[in-house]
């Protein structure tokens, strides 16, 4: 039987698929309408000076640098740039020898930068080749294959940021007053498949809050939601190497003015019959479940040996002291019971976080991972995000998505996630913590789970259901209607709710020019007499 949403749940739908192309040849054939100089001058069109077998192109790009110290141009892009390790960005360049003053290497760099930033170029990469003069050449650049330079060396390799959003292009280096004039042409890229797209149409929508802790009553935490795990699994220490106690005193954990806060401390304090120098929290869910979506809204601690966590463990866990161990439903040792990251932050790297998984056949050092910068982790509150489907996890901070993981073989080795788990919250303490900190605090807004409900989906009729072919789709899909849906009303919409056609079932066969429709996901709506039903379209 088809699934059909109701309209009302079409909050939490999920994406994937569809690549970014970047190019512009400067005669009309662009996606790119955002260029820009700076201490320089650029003309976008003009007459192609050097018209040759290397570039019979009439019209190119004219970049001249009279002088200034940071002379460049560049363009921003409406979505973040997403590399790969195929992603090459290439272009024609075209370099007077004669126009040329002092004595600088003759190169070409291409950035990548956040424009979100109030410094873009503090975290940019960046990728120099030199050049040959008075002559078209093509020059690429490759962040998989080719050297470049992180100007922040903290900044993750380039192929897992998702901040980009900006290209700049500048000749002959900066801080200098040289002078260049150059010819560029045929900029062309494209980028890896872009996560936050329109994906399966079969998806479960996550549109029921099953449960969640508001934290909007001052004093302790709420027992019947949470319990504090404090016993040393490792005899006298954690795991990891780490060197906090974790307490169940509200010196570690309170709520207040609506936040839950859970502070790490530099003190004394002696338990179990071991004594260490600092204090934290961790706490385990008294909720467990299966699919679903995680919102945790948070801002977190800082300092360089602090290690803040949102993640999820399998709640079969063998784990002493654990909450679910506790209840006698430890029956599988990590990492084969599943762990979840959904948040990671190391002080170290005080404006990157990271997911990942931990599986039977990757874990510890995972190479199931991906992250992404957030310049104000610390000082502003965000939105950690885990989509967990049966085939797939998908992470995101804030809305952009930054890592999805779904293997391509599913058993017990690559997917221990049919089976419930549980939310963890903690800040553990490194050996390398820095020896002037005191303390600092992990605050959440809110933790939420939403499920699939049972009054979203409805099971439609067979006498009655509508069958919409080919779905995805590229430049027609076809509406076959049963003969009771004859004169109800359709409406199409985008995924902004905004109203893009509507028409009368007016015979069994309607078909729908989709020729004009950017890729995405669109919503088919049928009003009848007594119900109303929504159909995803694919558009490729």
């Amino acid at each position: 039987m088809l699934k059909v949403l109701l309209s009302s749940l079409l909050l939490f739908t999920s994406f994937t698929g569809f690549s970014q192309i970047l190019e512009d040849d400067f005669e009309g054939n662009s996606t790119i309408s955002t260029w820009y100089e700076d201490e320089a001058l650029m003309d976008i069109n003009f007459s192609n000076p050097f018209i040759d077998s290397s570039n019979p192109s009439e019209a190119v790009l004219k970049y001249e640098d009279a002088g200034g110290l940071f002379a460049n141009i560049g363009f921003d892009s409406s979505s973040a740039i997403l590399l790969d390790q195929n992603s090459t960005f290439s272009l024609k360049l075209y370099v007077l020898s004669s126009e040329l003053t002092g004595n600088q290497t003759n190169q070409i760099s291409l950035k990548l930068q956040n424009r979100n930033q109030s410094t873009p170029w503090s975290t940019q990469s960046e990728i120099i080749k030199t050049l040959e003069l008075d002559q078209w050449q093509t020059v690429s650049f490759s962040f998989s294959q080719d050297e470049f330079i992180n100007l922040d060396s903290n900044s993750p390799d380039p192929l897992m940021r998702t901040d980009f959003n900006r290209v700049v292009l500048q000749l002959n280096g900066e801080n200098n007053t040289d002078q260049v004039i150059a010819f560029i042409d045929d900029f062309y890229f494209e980028g890896r498949d872009s996560e936050d797209e329109p994906g399966n149409p079969n998806d479960p929508v996550y549109d029921e809050l099953v449960w969640s802790d508001e934290f909007d009553t001052d004093g302790a935490i709420n027992t019947n939601k949470w319990f504090h795990q404090t016993k040393l699994p490792q005899g006298d220490s954690w795991f990891n190497g780490e060197i906090q106690h974790y307490t169940d005193r509200i010196e570690n954990t309170f709520v207040e003015n609506d936040n839950l806060n859970l502070v790490a401390k530099n003190e004394t304090f002696t338990d179990q019959g071991v004594t260490k120098e600092y204090t934290s929290a961790r706490l385990n869910s008294k909720f467990a479940f299966t699919y679903g979506r995680v919102e945790v809204r948070a801002k977190l601690p800082t300092g360089v040996g602090t290690w803040p966590a949102i993640w999820l463990l399998g709640q079969n866990i063998q784990e002493t002291g654990g909450y679910w161990d506790n209840e006698g439903f430890g029956t599988t040792p990590w990492p084969a019971c599943g762990e979840i990251d959904i948040m990671e932050h190391w002080g170290d790297n005080q404006n990157y976080i990271s997911s990942a998984l931990h599986t039977p056949s990757s874990f510890g050092n995972t190479s199931n991972f991906g992250g992404q910068i957030i310049q104000t982790a610390s000082t502003a509150f965000h939105n950690y995000v885990l989509d967990w489907y049966p085939d797939r996890m998908v992470f995101s901070v804030d809305g952009n998505v930054h890592y999805t993981y779904q293997p391509d073989v599913q058993n017990d080795e690559t997917w221990p996630f049919d089976e419930d788990q549980y939310i963890l919250l903690n800040t553990a303490i490194q050996s390398i913590i820095d020896p002037n900190f005191t303390q600092s605090t992990m605050e959440i807004d809110y933790v939420r789970i939403y499920q699939e409900s049972n009054l979203g989906i409805s099971e439609v009729n067979s006498e009655v259901k509508l069958n919409v072919f080919p779905n995805p789709a590229q430049n027609q899909t076809t509406i076959h209607s049963p003969k009771e849906a004859l004169g109800q009303e359709v409406f199409i919409y985008n995924l902004l709710g905004q109203l893009i056609n509507n028409f009368v079932l007016r015979s069994q066969n309607t078909s729908i020019d989709t020729s004009n429709w950017s890729p995405g996901i669109y919503f088919l709506q049928r009003r009848g007499p007594q119900t109303t039903e929504t159909y995803k379209i694919i558009k490729e």
